[in-house]
């Protein structure tokens, strides 16, 4: 394990690195190798984060990382799991492609014992859902249930998955308009409320947009 010193020169240099974005493209190697290494947990999470927001914005060239990134999903860190998680879901945001090998693994993060590493799970979901909705047209039933799961945080953000697909694939959230309004209208957390009518608004309005198209058509 690197001791103390090294750990903080580590996490100074990758401070350094996220604040000069426009270099991103020429470091990213540097960074990714550090993965291996073995730095602590603190370390770890900081370069899986930055990995994930460099793969955001060069998808190509952190593609031959994303087995390292995957594997960390069964790290025994939950901080770990949490991070790679998200940088999957930054990743995936960017180019599906990279990531569907490994959606079936990041599907089974929503079991996770963590509560962070669930919240992230539906993070890094909306995050591939925003430019790649068709992944989750026959899961919607698996962020319903989220919105019963047992942390609050993992309750409040499980409806938001529905506004995303709700804005892309309205028809996919349609069924479940009635259960998201019972959430509307009664459940005990107010942001679960306004996210739950948030959802119902969104995919309503995208519903009618659709036919009126259709009707000028």
């Amino acid at each position: 394990m690197a001791n103390k010193d090294e750990d903080k020169e580590t996490l100074k240099e990758l401070r350094e690195i996220t604040k000069t974005k426009e270099n991103w493209g020429e470091v990213i190697d540097d960074v990714a190798n550090k993965l291996n290494e073995n730095h602590s947990v603190i370390v770890k999470a900081k370069i899986l984060w930055l990995l994930g927001e460099m793969g955001l914005n060069y998808s190509k060239q952190v593609e031959a990382y994303i087995i390292d990134i995957a594997f960390c999903l069964e790290d025994e860190h939950p901080k770990i799991r949490e991070r790679a998680v998200n940088a999957l879901g930054r990743i995936g945001r960017a180019d599906k492609n990279l990531i569907i090998p490994y959606l079936d693994k990041i599907m089974k993060m929503r079991k996770d014992q963590a509560d962070d590493v669930r919240l992230a799970f539906v993070w890094a979901c909306e995050n591939i859902a925003t430019n790649a909705p068709e992944l989750f047209c026959e899961r919607m039933d698996l962020f319903y249930k989220m919105i019963q799961d047992k942390c609050v945080r993992v309750r409040i953000e499980a409806p938001e998955m529905f506004r995303v697909m709700g804005k892309r694939k309205p028809q996919y959230v349609k069924p479940y308009l009635e259960k998201l309004q019972w959430f509307a209208d009664n459940d005990t957390n107010p942001v679960v409320r306004i996210h739950s009518a948030g959802a119902i608004r969104i995919t309503k309005r995208t519903l009618k947009e659709s036919e009126d198209n259709a009707t000028d058509d």
